[in-house]
C-alpha cells in the first residue's frame, strides 16, 4: 500500500534517534574494552560488520560519505582485534542497553512491544536489490528481546533509507563530501563548521566547495543558491520515495499506530542525546 511521503519522512525522523544510540557512549565503551583505539574504530567495526571482511574500498563505497582514506585508517585493522560476528553482538548488546537507559520506563511498556513488532514487519519486508548495507543487516537474526528488536528494526529502516539516499545523491552527481557540505548549508552552517567535515584539510574542503560553486549550487559567500537548495530538496524527496517500499506491508492504520507508538520513544532517546 502506498503511504503519503510526509508519513515516510516522519518515520525517518522517529527511527533516527532510536537507531543512532549505536553511536553513543555505552556501545563505544564496549568496543574500547575489546581493544578498539578510539571511537571511529568501534564505529567502523560495528557498522561495517554486516558486510563481513569487506576491504576498506568496499566499505568506503557502501558508506558513501567518508573522505578518501578515512575508512582505511580503521578497516581492516579492527578485524585483527574483533571478528565481524563479535562486532555484531557487541553492537546489538550495547545499543539495546543504551536505548533502554535513555527511554526509562517506556522500555517495559506494551506500546514498545507493539512498536517493535510493527517496525520489524516493515524492516524485513523491503526489497534488497541495490542496497548492500541493508541486505547485510537483513541476513542477521532478529533479536527476541523487545528493546533490542526495536533498535534492530530502526537500524534496518535507517540503513535501507541510507542506501536509497546514496542512490539519490549519485543520481544528482553529488559526492560524499559534497553531500555533507549541502547538509551543513541546509542547517545554516558553513561547511568548515560542520562536525563530519570540519577536520578535513582546509584546501581539500575549499576544493569541494569550489566545485559546488562552479556548478551553481553554492554562491560566492559559501551559502546556497536557489539551484543548490532545489537540488537538496529534490534529493530529500527522492530519498523519501525510495524509502517508501519498506512500509508497503503496513496498512494506513498500522503505520499511524507505529508513528504514534514511536513518538514518545524517539523523543526520550533524542532528549537524552541533546
Amino acid at each position: 500500500m502506498q503511504h503519503p511521503l510526509a508519513k515516510i519522512h516522519r518515520m525517518f525522523e522517529l527511527v533516527e534517534p532510536i537507531a543512532t544510540v549505536t553511536f553513543s557512549e555505552v556501545p563505544n565503551e564496549a568496543f574500547l574494552a575489546l581493544g578498539m583505539r578510539n571511537y571511529w574504530d568501534g564505529y567502523f567495526a560495528g557498522r561495517a560488520a554486516p558486510l563481513g571482511l569487506a576491504p576498506a574500498e568496499v566499505v568506503h563505497a557502501v558508506f558513501y560519505n567518508f573522505a578518501d582514506g578515512e575508512v582505511a585508517r580503521h578497516i581492516p585493522w579492527v578485524w585483527g582485534k574483533i571478528s565481524p560476528q563479535e562486532a555484531i553482538a557487541v553492537r546489538e548488546r550495547g545499543s539495546a542497553a543504551a536505548l533502554r537507559q535513555r527511554i526509562g520506563q517506556l522500555a517495559d511498556s506494551p506500546a514498545l512491544v507493539r512498536a517493535a513488532d510493527l517496525a520489524t514487519r516493515a524492516a524485513v519486508s523491503a526489497p534488497t536489490e541495490g542496497r548492500a548495507l541493508y541486505a547485510g543487516l537483513r541476513a542477521l537474526d532478529v533479536p527476541e528481546e523487545p528493546v533490542a528488536r526495536l533498535w534492530h528494526a530502526a537500524t534496518l529502516l535507517r540503513e535501507h533509507r541510507g542506501d536509497g539516499h546514496n542512490a539519490a545523491l549519485l543520481a544528482h552527481g553529488i559526492g560524499g563530501t559534497e553531500a555533507h557540505v549541502l547538509l551543513a548549508l541546509s542547517l545554516g552552517m558553513r561547511a568548515e563548521e560542520f562536525g563530519r567535515i570540519h577536520h578535513l584539510p582546509k584546501a581539500q574542503l575549499a576544493t569541494v566547495v569550489d566545485g559546488l560553486r562552479h556548478r551553481g549550487l553554492v554562491d560566492a559567500a559559501g551559502g546556497f543558491t536557489d539551484a543548490g537548495r532545489q537540488t537538496k530538496e529534490r534529493i530529500e524527496a527522492l530519498t523519501d520515495e525510495l524509502a517508501a517500499p519498506a512500509y508497503d506491508v503496513l496498512t494506513a492504520d498500522e503505520l499511524d499506530e507505529l508513528i504514534a507508538a514511536l513518538e514518545p520513544i524517539a523523543a526520550a532517546a533524542q532528549e537524552a542525546d541533546d
